[in-house]
């Protein structure tokens, strides 16, 4: 039989198809995998367990603001190294290194725009720009953003993934939640809205200072949210911590921010608050807002 005698080709000269890397991603929570293109469709939210993935910067602004309404502010502030620290790497390096990853010069983009047509003064920090933790020049931005705010009368949103403060910088880092708390004070003399988003993680001196200090605190779902790591704590107190501890439920069943709100429905609702923040006070003889969740978690 023909098929019998056919000469067999090595397996070296067979082309063998390579699929393309980075068509999958791993949930960093359930460990499903998921194809990219359906990932970054539904907003870096896993489809198995709803574990919200972290945003670059540019993409959650693009999430919030009104498409081509953005302007972006400060740009060009870039950090110095005003100790000379060096860990394993110089600081300079890892600045250097960062800003080639994320094609920022800081971890935290700041802007003027429209949400649902309402202009806002917006900030938002990218975690993959050494942790999103703030040194003198996030500081600085974050005040900038506040101050525009307060000059203009326009609200304010500040959108916070961060590790807390940058221990590179020192003091020098330290001193900005002082300075944010201070600007934020002369917004709220001005009764101008603050809105504060935090999504995971949000830790250290953010939380300690602008992260907390919102008219509003919303969250995303699952975020880690605390000062000091679980793990520092329980080896603190000597004590097992409670199931759930430092997550936004668990937050928002302790009364520390007002709502966990589903990535896809964020928008909508800071544009919600903020109107209604902007009501003039006998207009807005309405119920307070609750401390609710906008996540469906199967519950009737």
């Amino acid at each position: 039989m023909s098929w019998f005698r056919r000469k067999k080709t090595p397996l070296e000269k067979v082309r063998i198809k390579r699929i393309p890397e980075g068509l999958w991603n791993k949930c960093n929570h359930c460990k499903e995998m998921l194809y990219r293109v359906e990932f970054e469709r539904n907003l870096k939210i896993c489809n198995h367990c709803n574990f919200h993935h972290r945003m670059s910067a540019y993409e959650r602004i693009s999430l919030l603001v009104d498409q081509g309404s953005f302007q972006e502010w400060d740009a060009e502030l870039t950090s110095s190294d005003p100790l000379g620290f060096r860990d394993l790497k110089r600081y300079r390096e890892r600045l250097k290194g960062s800003q080639k990853k994320t094609g920022l010069k800081d971890g935290f983009v700041s802007g003027s725009g429209l949400m649902d047509g309402m202009p806002v003064q917006i900030g938002v920090f990218d975690f993959d720009f050494m942790g999103g933790s703030m040194g003198s020049v996030v500081g600085e931005k974050v005040t900038r953003t506040i101050e525009r705010s307060t000059q203009k009368g326009e609200p304010l949103v500040i959108v916070s993934c961060s590790g807390g403060a940058r221990m590179q910088e020192g003091i020098f880092s330290l001193m900005q939640m002082a300075k944010t708390s201070g600007a934020l004070a002369e917004l709220n003399e001005e009764r101008v809205s603050y809105i504060s988003v935090l999504s995971d993680p949000v830790t250290g001196g953010v939380t300690a200072s602008f992260g907390m200090l919102g008219d509003v605190i919303l969250s995303e779902p699952g975020a880690l949210i605390g000062f000091a790591g679980p793990r520092v704590i329980t080896q603190t107190i000597r004590s097992e911590l409670p199931e759930g501890f430092q997550t936004a439920e668990f937050l928002l069943e302790h009364g520390f921010i007002d709502a966990v709100v589903d990535r896809k429905d964020l928008k909508g609702t800071i544009s919600k608050l903020l109107w209604f923040m902007s009501l003039e006070p006998e207009l807005a003889d309405l119920p307070t807002f609750n401390r609710v969740s906008t996540v469906d978690n199967g519950n009737e």
